[in-house]
């Protein structure tokens, strides 16, 4: 067999755009040449799917087998797409289903657990409903800002004790995320918030350390030694994670064996819980006083930039990069080829009705 042609699809629509694309240029020089054939694909900000300057599309057939170049449909083959795209329209399931109506396998998580995860108030209820433990949280919708705003900060301060963190519900890297002391400032930390998705998570504060865990896997996942994050900012907000050179990342984290074995069997739950596939990384909360653990966020397609935490963490668990890269397509094909042994409601249908059945 030849190499594969590993699309590497970054850039996007999102906010996090800029990350997306230092994400996808380390993918790229990483990828085994001897096993990979590597395409990056370029979606610009307006949306537009470029290869070389081309702009192509991708067809909702699986006759194509890859991308078409607009206007001469000269096909380009690709045999699996890698996302590097974070937040809106790349993590969320939107892109995934994509791939799946272009019968193409794609790394990371399948369509459904790509939408929760990136929906941090659904994945608050689903950890609840799994009897793993959440920071305490409000979700405000913008409805509800625009009808009454008072009645929502009310709500606010009723439920929650301060300071709090104002969240957009469905985006990453920290974008539009504001830390809130008083009741005073829940107004602007909300319309910044949603100046990113329709609503907005309102969490509790915790005096903790953030904790992180690097899984892999579909059904049997692998668990990374946790590592650290240490902010040099008040807290690990966009600046920190990607500017600020103060900010410290310690793996392994610097905790006892005991708490280490708690924080990844909550990070397997986790995965699991979510039904997640190939890749994510789950952050935790560790409470400074207690040492209860605390799920924060599940994030589905983490960063793979050159000091992110989701490759760091697997190089010492033994993981090289590049063979994260390489398990990570690995697993794409698996459970690409597990799903196609499914008969289809539409197969099934077709013998019930045919004059043979």
């Amino acid at each position: 067999m030849g190499r594969l042609r590993v699309a590497v699809v970054y850039g996007g629509q999102s906010g996090e755009h800029e990350v997306s694309i230092l994400s996808a240029r380390s993918i790229l020089d990483a990828l085994d040449r001897a096993r990979f054939d590597p395409l990056p694909v370029y979606i610009t900000r307006e949306g537009r799917w470029t290869v070389d300057g081309r702009e192509v599309i991708l067809p909702t057939s699986p006759a194509a087998g890859g991308l078409l170049v607009w206007g001469t449909w000269e096909t380009i083959p690709v045999d699996v797409f890698f996302p590097a795209l974070h937040g809106t329209y790349g993590e969320d399931g939107t892109i995934q289903g994509a791939f799946e109506m272009a019968g193409i396998p794609y790394a990371g998580a399948d369509v459904l657990a790509s939408a929760i995860g990136m929906d941090k108030d659904i994945t608050k209820r689903l950890l609840h409903q799994a009897g793993l433990p959440v920071v305490p949280f409000l979700t405000v919708t913008g409805h509800q800002v625009r009808a009454a705003l008072r009645d929502a900060v009310a709500e606010v301060d009723r439920r929650l004790a301060y300071p709090v963190f104002v969240k957009p519900a469905a985006l990453g890297s920290s974008v539009g995320v504001t830390k809130v002391r008083a009741s005073w400032q829940m107004p602007a930390a909300l319309e910044t918030a949603l100046e990113y998705d329709t609503k907005a998570i309102v969490e509790q504060g915790v005096d903790a350390r953030e904790i992180e865990c690097s899984v892999l896997g579909n059904h049997d996942p692998w668990v990374s030694v946790p590592g650290e994050v240490v902010p040099a900012r008040e807290f690990y907000d966009y600046t920190a994670k990607y500017l600020d050179e103060q900010t410290r990342l310690l793996v392994p984290a610097p905790i006892g064996d005991q708490v280490r074995e708690e924080i990844r069997d909550v990070a397997r739950r986790a995965y699991m819980a979510l039904g997640c596939s190939g890749m994510a990384r789950v952050d935790c909360f560790l409470e400074r006083q207690t040492d209860r653990i605390l799920v924060n966020e599940v994030n589905t397609i983490p960063g793979f930039t050159a000091v992110s935490m989701y490759p760091r963490m697997w190089e010492a668990s033994g993981l090289s990069y590049s063979a994260l890269l390489s398990r990570l397509i690995d697993l794409a094909t698996e459970r690409w080829a597990e799903r196609r042994r499914l008969k289809s409601t539409y197969e099934e249908g077709a013998r019930l009705v045919s004059p043979a059945g």
